[in-house]
């Protein structure tokens, strides 16, 4: 193990690296019941898609697979799991607002993943990374902030939607009539537990979202039996079994068996709008994709000092592979983009250096995926005051931008506000790029613009032109 992890060398001892990926599980655990209650609202609003057992476990498997990969192939002490934002994506753009289906949604994570290590591979990565601006990069984490902390804000019941103004507060008003303790409760659970992550964050507590969702739970189940009358929490326990028998056949490899059937979506939209919609939404999870893991892996290793004479992350190539292919078998479990977690700067802030780390995490992950049925006992209220609180983390940077500056601050802000307004990341982006070409274009400053980014903006252009 020393040999292969060179944890003396790394300036770690065993005993750290152990404890370093239990605190990065800790920290990223929450994933498992965000991500399998995002994915049941294809099934709630579509009426067909995964079951909560399923996407539990193709969860747990991107997660273990794609922190293996990491730990093995770049020995570095990170971890991957189905990417924020990029999961919301997925259900409310591709699936419930583009009409795909969920098995027609993994085509594109497996087309991302492809593509992603063709990239990777040729080194053609930095050409795709060059073209999109700084004004459009910095932007895009704040906008998926904001697009999954408004998703949270619905799913608590907190923001809801008006006649008048399309969204409104929740009425707290118990004089009127119109609302009962029962209504109110659980969105006060979400503030609370949104509170309770704060406090915990402030503290440096590691694990602190976990323990927020958690602590949420504790709180709904105390107020719901002690106040509310004929209380229902509408769960049951199940032999965790069962999660891999749903996920042997809602999730698994459902990629192949009825990915490729596009009928339903050609039907209603043609073969044009098919092949615009296809090339840009892989393009944008694609784009996501590497901008997130190239922030993250410069992020964690620039907070444990592990960046090499040139400020380069070690073994970025591999790194990077390691999250390409970890997509692509994520496609194949039926779970969302799999992509190198921010998270993970919790273990390497424990003393963390090497994949030793990594492997340590995996394996919590594997114990956890016997532990579904406790998991679906978490309300959701409570995950959303993880969607919230994550929401927050990505804001950070906006601080970035040259707001004084119209030719930037115009494309951020539009990148940024765009996708929570349209539920739509690739929206944000396009439009991004599509007025930061236009005031380029137009204040005399084309030369600046790179023909990458050109042909990037133009297959927005299409999309905009021919599929909406």
């Amino acid at each position: 193990m020393e040999k292969f992890f060179k944890i003396r060398e790394s300036g770690s001892t065993v005993k750290t690296e152990i404890f370093a990926g239990i605190t990065t599980f800790m920290a990223m655990a929450y994933i498992l019941m965000v991500n399998a209650g995002m994915f049941t609202d294809i099934a709630n609003i579509t009426g067909q898609g995964p079951s909560y057992g399923a996407m539990y476990i193709a969860t747990a498997l991107g997660a273990i697979i794609g922190t293996v990969l990491i730990g093995l192939l770049a020995n570095l002490p990170l971890a991957q799991a189905s990417g924020m934002g990029l999961n919301a994506f997925f259900v409310y753009t591709v699936c419930v607002g583009m009409g795909f289906t969920y098995a027609n949604a993994l085509v594109f994570i497996l087309v991302d993943g492809l593509l992603f290590i063709l990239l990777t591979a040729t080194g053609l990565r930095k050409m795709l990374f060059d073209a999109i601006p700084d004004a459009v990069k910095v932007a895009i984490p704040a906008g998926i902030g904001l697009f999954i902390a408004f998703l949270g804000l619905q799913n608590s019941g907190i923001v809801v939607n008006s006649d008048s103004t399309l969204v409104d507060l929740h009425s707290f008003n118990v004089l009127s009539g119109a609302n009962t303790w029962a209504d109110i409760m659980p969105i006060l659970v979400t503030f609370l537990a949104v509170i309770i992550i704060a406090v915990l964050a402030h503290k440096k507590v590691r694990g602190a979202v976990l323990f927020g969702i958690l602590g949420g739970a504790v709180l709904y189940y105390a107020l719901g039996y002690a106040t509310v009358g004929g209380f229902d929490p509408g769960v049951t326990f199940s032999n965790p079994l069962n999660a891999f028998g749903e996920f042997g056949t809602q999730s698994f490899a459902k990629v192949f068996t009825e990915g490729f059937d596009f009928s339903a979506y050609l039907a209603s939209n043609g073969s044009a709008s098919l092949v615009l919609a296809f090339i840009t939404t892989a393009l944008a999870f694609c784009i996501v994709d590497i901008f997130d893991t190239m922030g993250t892996l410069y992020g964690a290793c620039s907070r444990g000092n592990m960046l090499d004479e040139n400020g380069n992350v070690p073994r970025m190539n591999r790194a990077m592979m390691a999250d390409a292919v970890a997509t692509t078998t994520g496609a194949i479990c039926g779970t969302s983009t799999v992509t190198t977690y921010v998270e993970s700067t919790a273990g390497v802030a424990e003393g963390g250096r090497t994949g030793l780390t990594s492997i340590v995490t995996a394996i919590c992950f594997c114990i956890a995926m016997f532990l579904s049925p406790v998991a679906q006992l978490i309300p959701g209220c409570a995950t959303a005051a993880a969607l919230i609180y994550v929401g927050v983390l990505m804001l950070g940077g906006l601080r970035n931008i040259d707001w004084s500056d119209a030719s930037i601050a115009v494309p951020a802000f539009l990148t940024a506000a765009i996708m929570p307004f349209t539920y739509n990341i690739s929206y944000g982006i396009g439009l991004g790029l599509l007025s930061y070409v236009l005031i380029k274009l137009f204040s005399g400053k084309i030369k600046e613009t790179k023909i990458s980014t050109w042909v990037v903006c133009l297959l927005f252009l299409a999309m905009f032109l021919l599929t909406r």
